[in-house]
């Protein structure tokens, strides 16, 4: 019964201590980007609550990739409140051992990154689009610090060759905007250049509209609308156009199966994947870091040294998953152990911390 209680008991203090750090973190990042948004829509007549909204929108998938930092800094400042108020030598005198009263933690972590995966994910996933189409309607063609090479695509129909270049795309490359579009013979021979303001992907043709034609042998023609021919599907055009972060967890085994059926490259889709599928042991093992540098008691002293210790691990295993996914979109590793590495490296390094501390 003692031992039921205090698990419920650590769980909850985890949990809220986890969802206090999320929301602050939440609320400083939206009111950041909602500053940085606000100053680079100065020029335009958007309302400020329109601002706010895109804002809203954006930093969902940004606290998704700042998960494993809110579990590393709530289960510290758990474990650390828990100690200061003697709360961990009591359930040590109990006969609690640590492993014991982390069991909660690292179980409420595992529940966490299962949601954060199922459900989180692909919410995120369809507000980033979102916030792209918003962002579309408050800088029209102009990106605001989009790369200037923009979206690429290359078509080879019966009417010849057609290189498509987009400032932005929206819908998952269906609706795009920001259009030049250079068009050749069959021959090879130069046609057109045609700009214009949008292009909706219908079957066997792109709609553009707002289109101006230049020719080498006459005036420029403009057209309220006009069809150009291509044999792209809208699966085809999504596995181009969209990026890995934009796919929603239940989404992302078609979008692999479907590129690889298509010969396009797959590590990106792959690695998004499988960092999602580990996600709910990342978590556990970030709790293990923070318990490995968190249950030292107050009187012992050396604290801020462990925490700064934590925070320094932390880091690293943040460098560790950048360097290995860099190296898994090049093809110089699998997406698998780019995915799975730093969750290992994390989880053994709090694994072996722990067993020196506890059992000597």
């Amino acid at each position: 019964m003692i031992a039921t209680t205090l698990a419920r008991y650590f769980a909850r203090r985890f949990l809220l201590a986890t969802i206090a750090v999320f929301v602050s973190i939440f609320l400083l990042v939206v009111f950041v980007d909602y500053i940085e948004l606000l100053r680079r829509t100065s020029h335009s007549h958007a309302s400020a609550l329109f601002v706010a909204q895109t804002s809203l929108y954006r930093v969902p998938q940004l606290l998704e990739r700042l998960m494993p930092f809110c579990i590393l800094v709530g289960a510290m400042s758990c474990y650390l409140t828990l100690s200061r108020r003697l709360e961990l030598v009591v359930a040590r005198a109990a006969g609690i051992s640590a492993w014991q009263f982390m069991t909660p933690a690292l179980i409420s972590a595992l529940v966490l990154g299962a949601l954060a995966t199922a459900i989180y994910n692909p919410v995120s996933a369809d507000m980033q689009e979102r916030a792209r189409q918003m962002e579309a309607e408050l800088f029209g063609e102009d990106r605001g610090g989009q790369d200037a090479s923009g979206f690429w695509v290359n078509q080879v129909t019966g009417e010849g060759q057609s290189i498509i270049n987009a400032a932005s795309s929206q819908e998952q490359g269906t609706h795009l905007t920001g259009l030049t579009v250079f068009r050749f013979a069959p021959n090879g021979q130069f046609k057109e250049r045609i700009e214009a303001r949008e292009a909706v992907l219908e079957p066997g043709l792109w709609r553009l509209l707002a289109a101006h034609r230049y020719t080498l042998d006459s005036p420029a023609l403009d057209q309220d609308s006009m069809p150009l021919a291509t044999n792209l599907t809208a699966a085809q055009v999504r596995n181009s156009f969209s990026t890995p972060e934009t796919v929603s967890f239940w989404q992302l085994p078609q979008y692999i199966r479907s590129s690889e059926n298509s010969g396009i490259a797959t590590a990106g889709y792959q690695l998004q994947y499988q960092k999602l599928l580990s996600r709910p042991f990342l978590l556990a093992a970030m709790v293990m870091l923070a318990a490995a540098v968190s249950l030292r008691f107050f009187r012992f002293g050396g604290v801020q040294r462990m925490v700064l210790s934590g925070v320094g691990a932390g880091f690293l295993l943040y460098v560790l998953s950048k360097v290995t996914e860099d190296l898994s979109k090049a093809d110089l590793m699998h997406p698998v152990a780019a995915a799975w590495l730093p969750v290992c490296v994390g989880g053994l390094t709090g694994f072996l911390a722990l067993l020196y501390q506890e059992d000597g």
